[in-house]
């Protein structure tokens, strides 16, 4: 599998005063795409409530380049930038396409919470390790 992708659909809601798409939306669709992924890859909500587990962001940024309206058809492009071996920390980039033009990067930087003690999962449990394994690369992935 090359990439996540999916195509959006705005809603008059998702737009900010000049008519385009504001930008929290941008980070609500980044963050519901990777509960469908993890959900796609066995990392569903209620695997993550038995091991006790759950994703948290340390870094989360955007960089919009064009403006998104709200007739535009737009894909989301969603792959791994970084990641150690053990998947207890990671880099996500969603990518924010009209056709062939770039229209905005979302970058989040993450790890795994141990939800019983409210810190960071030591050692990362296997089903996640598993998971993100197999979650698409970027053409410049780095392994920690």
């Amino acid at each position: 599998m090359a990439t996540f992708s999916k195509q959006l659909s705005f809603r008059w809601s998702d737009l900010d005063p000049n008519f385009h798409l504001r930008h929290s939306a941008y980070y609500d669709f980044g963050a519901q795409h990777r509960v469908e992924i993890l959900a796609q890859l066995g990392l569903t909500l209620r695997v993550m409530q038995s091991e006790h587990i759950g994703p948290i962001l340390f870094r989360e940024e955007c960089v919009f380049r064009k403006e998104i309206n709200l007739s535009d058809e737009i894909i989301m492009q969603t792959k791994m930038a970084k990641m150690k071996a053990d998947a207890s920390r990671w880099s996500i980039v969603h990518e924010f396409y009209k056709e062939d033009t770039l229209c905005a990067v979302i970058t989040v930087d993450g790890a795994w919470m141990d939800t019983k003690i409210r810190k960071l999962a030591t050692p990362t449990p296997q089903v996640v390790v598993d998971a993100l394994s197999v979650f698409p690369k970027t053409a410049d992935f780095i392994a920690l």
